[in-house]
């Protein structure tokens, strides 16, 4: 099944997981006009073995860019690098994907470091913040472009943020049981503030911005209790993606597009 997105789209995290299956599936599911940059921290090492067969197998189509979410002189060089790819054209789609959870689940209150909830941060806050930030220029020149009209959409100009229900202060009570997890929950609070924030930054530019979340997977992260295998969350999520329009800016969705209460 084809999904409605196309353009020029950055997935970050891509190395494994979420962010694999995001680069398998656009590369499988999209148009040949689609050019999708793929970035990890290290597109040439052995963890990153997996993402250099993806791109082998459609020769052209997925180039691996390296950069480190935590680190702002590697985002700015990835930029310069992407800049150079798309030539005059800009940023369609820009997926934040990049996250890491310290420390492991329950990652209960005594267990939890000063050092790990900042490193949380720098990664699942300040990251996709710099990278918006940095590759802002690249996705107005893509808003800028009217053959979408004038609404907002992932095939002209969009900015997911990966998210998680885990995130939701209203749902908190439901949720704190299966998993405490301070730093990943609260660092998540943080990056929906950042979605609500830039999607009313941003709806002057017509770049749509909404946080998702992509279910409980069976990822390095997830565990292998979770119920939901990385290719139905992605297919759910890509779904989810081609049907966003001026009205979901600002929100949280899961990955069958239900609203996800703050």
């Amino acid at each position: 099944m084809s999904v409605n997105l196309k353009g020029n789209i950055l997935v970050t995290g891509t190395n494994r997981g979420i962010g694999l299956e995001l680069v398998k599936q656009l590369a499988e599911k999209t148009g040949p006009e689609t050019q999708i940059y793929a970035s990890c921290r290290d597109p040439e090492g052995t963890r990153a073995e997996a993402l250099r067969n993806v791109a082998n197998r459609f020769p052209g189509k997925i180039t691996p860019i390296k950069f480190d979410t935590a680190d702002e002189d590697s985002i700015s060089a990835a930029f310069q690098a992407v800049s150079q790819k798309l030539g005059a054209a800009g940023l369609n789609l820009l997926i934040n994907n990049a996250a890491i959870n310290k420390p492991s689940a329950p990652g209960s209150l005594s267990a939890t470091r000063k050092q790990d909830m900042m490193e949380v941060y720098e990664t699942n806050v300040a990251g996709p913040f710099i990278l918006t930030k940095v590759f802002l220029p690249l996705l107005q020149k893509a808003a800028n472009t009217r053959d979408e009209g004038d609404d907002m959409s992932c095939r002209r100009s969009a900015i997911i943020n990966m998210s998680t229900v885990f995130a939701s202060v209203k749902k908190c009570p439901e949720t704190f049981h299966m998993a405490q997890m301070y730093p990943y929950r609260t660092s998540k609070a943080a990056l929906n503030m950042l979605t609500c924030c830039q999607a009313e930054d941003f709806r002057r530019h017509g770049i749509l911005v909404t946080a998702i979340h992509p279910g409980w997977v069976q990822t390095e992260m997830g565990g292998e209790q979770a119920p939901l295998m990385p290719q139905d969350s992605v297919a759910g999520m890509l779904r989810v993606m081609s049907t966003l329009s001026n009205k979901h800016s600002g929100l949280l969705l899961d990955w069958e597009g239900n609203t996800i209460p703050w």
